[in-house]
């Protein structure tokens, strides 16, 4: 017995002396500007508060995400109205308080940085608003999820998409989806939420904006390949999803993001 205990210690003593710490040497491509310019009008507001972000491409493993800083940033509209977005501080964040939103208006997005040039274009886009909600407490196939539908009306004859956001106050977590109106036009839908963690007098944030085709089939590329159930996070993604920001100066070195407007309805729902 006492020599068989020996061996099995012998054995484990092995197995741990073996462990060995393994780095993983990634390549490293040069740095890419991103750009996260989303404008969002929200109902029953001025909508002249705005602001950018700009940040930096950074290596798989790094904790931190590099602001792309001294750049300038502004947003023409096709009245020729220009308005000048300044940077605070060094954090990459522009912002202006001289917006002026207003729908199905052209906006033209140029940003200068490190002595290249980019532009993007989109249209300010309405959105209908969200009428009711209905919360179900037995939901999901074990019975012990939080449902949630955020019913709202598509207008009839009218192309429409959506981005839904819904944003769990107490933890900060946040969930997109986006819908379009194909098989739904001009009826009453609703947009689904689902979680197991939801408790009651928790709040949820509601978000509905309405967005173009393009920003539409861009995102719902990325809400694909960052799903849970589409692989490791080492996993090739099929394709670079570019989005509508174009490289002026040197088209080879194509910016990463969006620029896109939006009119914005928000809910605000307890969780009973």
């Amino acid at each position: 017995m006492k020599q068989n205990l020996f061996y099995i210690l012998a054995i484990c003593f092995l197995y741990m002396s073996c462990e060995d710490v393994i780095d993983v040497d990634l390549d490293t491509a040069e740095p890419r500007l991103v750009i996260d310019a989303s404008i969002n009008w929200v109902k029953q507001t001025t909508g002249n508060e705005q602001f950018i972000r700009l940040t930096l491409t950074a290596p798989f493993f790094d904790d931190q995400v590099p602001a792309a800083t001294g750049a300038t940033v502004s947003i023409r509209d096709s009245n020729n109205n220009i308005f000048n977005f300044t940077e605070e501080g060094n954090s990459g964040i522009y912002k202006t308080n001289t917006f002026i939103p207003e729908l199905n208006q052209v906006y033209t997005l140029n940003i200068s940085y490190e002595n290249e040039d980019y532009v993007a274009t989109e249209t300010l886009l309405p959105v209908v608003p969200i009428e009711f909600i209905e919360q179900k407490n037995d939901g999901g196939f074990s019975g012990d999820e939080t449902e949630i539908k955020a019913f709202y009306t598509d207008p009839k004859d009218i192309e429409n998409y959506y981005l839904f956001e819904f944003a769990h106050t107490e933890t900060g977590d946040i969930s997109l989806d986006v819908y379009d109106d194909e098989f739904t036009d001009g009826n009453q839908i609703f947009a689904f939420f689902s979680e197991e963690d939801l408790q009651a007098g928790e709040t949820l944030l509601i978000r509905n904006s309405g967005i173009s085709r393009r920003y539409f089939d861009y995102l719902n590329i990325l809400l694909q390949q960052t799903d849970e159930d589409s692989g490791d996070p080492f996993q090739t993604q099929p394709a670079t999803v570019r989005g509508n920001c174009i490289n002026t100066s040197n088209a080879s070195n194509f910016p990463f993001g969006y620029f896109r407007l939006s009119e914005t309805t928000i809910f605000n729902y307890t969780i009973e």
